[in-house]
């Protein structure tokens, strides 16, 4: 069968044999011979090296800093930059929302790399941000097709909470290394707007895009084989009404009844301990109903501790540590007997041909761990992807520092701007 596609120049372009005979898709010319995802597919022979082949990243030009945020929220200094580990909050204005930011990524990509529309035969949108209950965010990227006449493109919309950019990963990867495949691109998009109500959690929110391109003979190799999956039914974060983009957060049981073992980054015997003590001193504080005979007995002078005043607090420290022995003997201990016997075991810092895991958890729940692995199979590839990357940095130097004033006033604009507030709106001064 012959796939024909509009406005396709044959001289740039040649045929892709994919893993149906017979069947032709047009990749242009310059990518067979510096592209590896081009490269020539024997059916029934699995892809090679199937992973990220080019990626951009998007994200608003403005941002509030969160030690200004603190004063502005009046909570004690350091507890959005030292309780949270945070610096800096970007934001949307009312004239971004999801489809834009998408859009946006999606189109830069596509320059920066010179791809042409035609040589994409997936695309599937990860989020969990929804401004429409029915049309998808993928249709609306259909537009930057359109002069390409490509409209033989699979996939859709993938939604759970922080998880589905991950689920549209594989997702892509296993429409590459299935016999649906026809020989083309896969193109991933992951993008949300995170948005909370005025409080604690406001502070954690943000806005940004990433748009990935998965073949064979990559850069960044996806391990076939190499997942943990956990799927479970809870209701820890969720979103139940619909005239509203905040989440209802369910902080759930306690942390340390939630698993057998626990593992820590272990530079040192100590700090782990340290880490496990921590554990139960953060559900010993969300406890609505601690138990003073039972696991939490003699800890009562310390209910009403601020959490982030007990970041250098020795006695708070000291205290737990003992609090929690029997627990870190029980759950923790056995893991250290490496560390304890070798010392610190620092990675090295030349990553190529290097195994990274990497782990995925979006509430509701779903998680998944997963790895990859670094090649130097096509040098060219990952110094262009490397470059890409790299720029992040000057890029996020390069936005608009604005006061939680003005942040607020935004905020409260953009909901307005979606008929979710009907209050009148005074201009900060």
């Amino acid at each position: 069968m012959i796939i024909k596609k509009k406005h396709i120049d044959k001289s740039k372009s040649v045929q892709l044999i994919a893993l149906f005979p017979g069947r032709k898709t047009n990749i242009p010319s310059h990518w067979h011979h510096k592209m590896p995802g081009s490269a020539k597919m024997d059916y029934p022979k699995w892809p090679k090296d199937v992973g990220i082949l080019m990626m951009e990243v998007y994200f608003p030009s403005q941002y509030v800093d969160q030690n200004e945020l603190e004063q502005f929220d009046g909570v004690s200094t350091g507890k959005y930059t030292i309780g949270l580990g945070q610096s800096k909050m970007g934001f949307c204005s009312d004239r971004e929302d999801i489809n834009s930011l998408c859009l946006t990524v999606v189109e830069r990509l596509m320059v920066k790399y010179n791809l042409s529309y035609t040589d994409i035969g997936r695309l599937e949108v990860g989020t969990e941000t929804i401004i429409d209950k029915s049309k998808s965010v993928k249709t609306v990227l259909m537009q930057l097709f359109e002069d390409s006449g490509n409209t033989d493109v699979e996939g859709i919309d993938t939604t759970n909470a922080c998880y589905g950019g991950t689920a549209a990963l594989f997702n892509a990867i296993n429409w590459i290394e299935s016999s649906s495949w026809d020989g083309r691109f896969a193109l991933v998009v992951a993008g949300d707007i995170a948005v909370y109500a005025t409080g604690n959690a406001r502070c954690t929110g943000g806005a940004g895009a990433v748009a990935m391109v998965i073949g064979p003979h990559a850069p960044l190799v996806f391990d076939r084989g190499m997942r943990g999956i956990h799927m479970q039914h809870v209701y820890d974060f969720y979103k139940p009404h619909m005239e509203s983009e905040y989440p209802v957060v369910d902080e759930g049981p306690s942390l340390i009844d939630s698993a057998d073992i626990f593992l820590f980054h272990s530079p040192y015997c100590k700090l782990v301990q340290k880490s496990f003590a921590r554990i139960l001193l953060n559900d010993f504080l969300r406890d609505p109903k601690p138990n003073y005979k039972g696991r939490y007995a003699g800890l009562e002078a310390f209910r009403d501790v601020k959490r982030e005043d007990t970041y250098f607090d020795k006695e708070v420290e000291k205290t737990f540590v003992t609090a929690s022995q029997e627990l870190f003997l029980k759950k923790t201990k056995q893991s250290l007997l490496l560390v304890n016997q070798v010392g610190n075991i620092h990675s090295i810092s030349e990553l190529l041909g290097q195994r990274i895991v990497l782990f995925s958890y979006g509430s509701g729940s779903a998680a998944s761990m997963f790895s990859l692995k670094i090649t130097d199979t096509c040098n060219s590839t990952l110094e262009k992807l490397v470059s890409i990357v790299s720029s992040i940095k000057s890029r996020l130097e390069q936005r608009i520092k604005l006061s939680p004033s003005i942040h607020t006033y935004r905020f409260r604009r953009t909901l307005v701007s979606r008929h979710m507030v009907k209050k009148p709106l005074q201009i900060p001064k």
